[in-house]
């Protein structure tokens, strides 16, 4: 697999222009006041809880739009979703029917009760958890690891591991297009405005697309190594992408340059999550620890230590549940 040059890379300081680093990119000296408020508001609430949810390891977690339900797909083939009641988790139900692992979820946009499932047995299923029933499979061409919804609910994208990516008319349940990519495909995600489709990719590149009519846009070299994670912040204003340089990069959204790396892990990174309000993001990889930065500074809020001792596709999706936690910590304080 060929990798960009280092140069290309957010490493590369003093560049301009799309896809490169602004040269103030740098993380200011010392914590912000809201650094300082937001690591008093950690301490005092500075619990975490287990929540026993599936037989084996957990590869996807995420929150409903509303902050009430947490969905977890498993290796065991299932989906289970968690009730939000004050400051505890009670577990709603199991959803069942995959014939193979469910490789990654999400919520609908602005529908709280409802969920989709990516799974290896190449279909996705549509849930409702008020029915606790799957009201719709679609069968796909491959077997399915990543999934996501599109920001006006309108469309589903899916993409297995022969790096096709197929997009699903939420209403029919049938096909809109579908594209085959010469690279390895890993996130995929819509910007906030629903009019261009971002994709990862093993080169350390990030594919824009015009949506919906699928042109190349342009390709960002991101970073030295595999692009794996993408995520776009609540406020629009930006998106962050993690690699396996073990460097998050933090992109303006407009200008497709990037302001702000966060090096303080020493691993892959596999999964980002911004706080409900923009201002913090957290990330994760196979190191023992979240690190939770202010956006606009990078300076670090918070560290939250795992007990995890080996570096394990486990360890990945507990690093998962505890960022997506984070995302709606703030919600409940």
């Amino acid at each position: 697999m060929a990798i960009p040059q280092a140069s290309m890379g957010p490493s590369s300081l003093g560049q301009s222009g799309p896809g490169s680093m602004a040269p103030w990119c740098s993380v200011s000296s010392g914590p912000t006041r809201y650094v300082l408020g937001m690591q008093e508001l950690f301490r005092g609430h500075s619990k975490t809880r287990e929540f026993p949810a599936h037989s084996a390891k957990v590869h996807s977690v995420a929150w409903s739009c509303d902050g009430r339900r947490l969905a977890s797909g498993s290796f065991d083939k299932t989906a289970s979703v968690f009730l939000l009641e004050k400051d505890r988790l009670v577990k709603e139900n199991n959803y069942r029917g995959h014939g193979d692992s469910v490789d990654q979820l999400c919520w609908h946009p602005s529908n709280p009760d409802l969920f989709v499932t990516a799974s290896g047995d190449k279909t996705i299923r549509i849930w409702d958890v008020r029915t606790t029933k799957c009201i719709a499979t679609v069968n796909t061409k491959g077997e399915n690891i990543n999934i996501c919804w599109s920001p006006d609910g309108q469309t589903i994208a899916v993409g297995n591991k022969d790096d096709v990516v197929t997009f699903i008319d939420a209403k029919t349940h049938r096909s809109k297009a579908e594209e085959q990519f010469k690279f390895e495909v890993n996130e995929i995600s819509w910007n906030n405005d629903n009019n261009m489709f971002f994709l990862t990719n093993g080169n350390g590149c990030i594919n824009i697309l015009s949506y919906p009519e699928l042109k190349p846009v342009q390709s960002i070299n991101a970073h030295p190594s595999n692009c794996i994670c993408i995520k776009f912040d609540p406020m629009g204003k930006y998106f962050a992408t993690g690699s396996a340089d073990a460097l998050v990069s933090l992109w303006d959204v407009d200008e497709l340059v990037c302001v702000r790396c966060f090096s303080r892990l020493d691993w892959p990174v596999r999964t980002l999550s911004f706080s409900h309000d923009g201002k913090m993001l957290a990330s994760a990889s196979e190191d023992h620890f979240i690190d939770i930065a202010e956006v606009e500074t990078g300076n670090q809020t918070l560290t939250i230590l795992t007990r995890l001792l080996c570096h394990s596709s486990l360890a990945m999706r507990t690093y998962h549940v505890f960022s997506s936690l984070f995302l709606t910590t703030l919600l409940v304080l």
